[in-house]
């Protein structure tokens, strides 16, 4: 169990309150550089296209979630890391990336509605 998971255990209400991170590496450049910082709505809910932290065979990531006719996957903004294809693999959302802050720089990310359909942020 990491630090992070006692927390959460300790304190349920935790579990439905935003938290930021701080991103390491380029992976998710250039949207998200090294060293910026995101703020995470915790939830399993993702729709096509969001930036989400998720659970993949019990490691943890920060990608583009999609789902599209290739089936669901994890992208990497980055073309020098590969995508991670879902299919057949233990998985789950652990939330979805709601604001980015580069250098007191805020970029907000909006998951209530996208492409006319309600989105829950429960």
């Amino acid at each position: 169990m990491t630090d992070l998971d006692e927390i959460i255990q300790d304190n349920p209400c935790s579990q439905r309150e935003n938290y930021a991170a701080q991103v390491l590496g380029d992976s998710m450049e250039p949207e998200f550089p090294d060293q910026c910082v995101v703020i995470i709505h915790p939830g399993d809910t993702a729709y096509n296209g969001a930036y989400v932290f998720a659970e993949v065979e019990g490691v943890r990531w920060f990608r583009q979630y999609v789902k599209d006719a290739e089936g669901e996957r994890l992208v990497a903004l980055n073309n020098l890391y590969p995508e991670i294809y879902l299919d057949r693999l233990e998985w789950k959302i652990l939330g979805l990336v709601v604001q980015r802050n580069i250098r007191r720089r805020v970029k907000h990310y909006h998951p209530a509605v996208r492409d006319g359909v309600s989105v829950s942020l429960n």
